[in-house]
């Protein structure tokens, strides 16, 4: 129960932290968002890791917090921006998709999940399709739908990274994998001029690191409790956060097969965590 609890939490903290980062990468450069926010982040787990942070990690737990890193930040990346050119609500489902990746890991390791998880990545899959294309006399390929899928593949690589990791130590795994995602995004900002951050956006930039820092720590406590199958799916909820907020604050109404596919593959998830 305390991995579902976890998992859902990490959910909900990310499905506003995206929704904050898709926004606020709208009006400001998206190496600036995702740059500043991970150096926030990375001061507040560090904090976190010292106060209440175990073992060090072993040397292939380093190397997978390492890669967690690597691919955290092209997820995000890859979100921020497939968020500021299209529809958040289109968006962030297709990015969900991400929980794909760990259930075929999972088969490919043996694991045999049950005939309700699996129709739960077909209805995923199918969902990508559908939310994946436009309405009109020529559909064609949403905005963002490239940069969508990108994420998942990074939030999918993440789960499974983060999850040996995390076996080790949780905290000090999100404190590398922090650590590795800055040495990543700060330097290329400053190469780009990014970093003359506006002092009236600062106060956003901190809360989005601090929400997507505390989202990876939730996820990583979350996978030494419970199946990362599982756990991944749950927290792979997010974008029902992120379509809500976008609804309400921008008013955005996809169009019916862009509707139905973020409803089927949100079904999907559902599915694959009820079993």
């Amino acid at each position: 129960m305390i991995a579902i609890v976890l998992a859902l939490g990490a959910s909900a903290s990310w499905g506003v932290g995206d929704f904050l980062g898709g926004l606020t990468s709208r009006r400001l450069p998206v190496l600036m968002v995702l740059a500043v926010s991970q150096a926030a982040g990375l001061t507040g787990i560090t904090i976190a890791a010292l106060l209440f942070g175990g073992d060090v990690l072993t040397s292939v737990g380093l190397a997978a917090a390492v890669g967690a890193g690597i691919a955290g930040v092209i997820g995000l990346a890859a979100l921020y921006r497939g968020m500021a050119i299209g529809a958040m609500g289109v968006v962030a489902p297709i990015s969900a998709s991400a929980a794909v990746i760990p259930v075929a890991v999972g088969l490919a390791r043996g694991e045999r999940p049950e005939a309700l998880q699996l129709v739960g990545v077909g209805l995923a899959l199918v969902g990508v399709i559908l939310v994946s294309r436009e309405s009109g006399a020529e559909s064609r390929l949403a905005a963002g739908v490239p940069l969508a899928l990108l994420a998942a593949a990074g939030f999918g690589s993440y789960f499974l990274f983060i999850d040996r990791a995390s076996s080790d130590d949780a905290y000090w795994a999100v404190v590398v994998a922090r650590v590795t995602s800055c040495a990543l995004a700060l330097p290329l900002a400053y190469s780009r001029g990014a970093l003359r951050v506006p002092p009236s956006a600062l106060p956003v930039l901190i809360a989005i690191g601090l929400l997507d820092v505390g989202a990876n720590l939730l996820l990583a406590l979350a996978l030494n409790e419970g199946f990362v199958s599982l756990v991944s799916v749950l927290a792979s909820l997010y974008p029902v956060g992120v379509v809500v907020l976008a609804i309400v604050f921008l008013h955005e109404r996809p169009g019916r097969s862009q509707a139905l596919g973020g409803g089927t593959a949100l079904a999907g998830v559902a599915l694959i965590s009820a079993a």
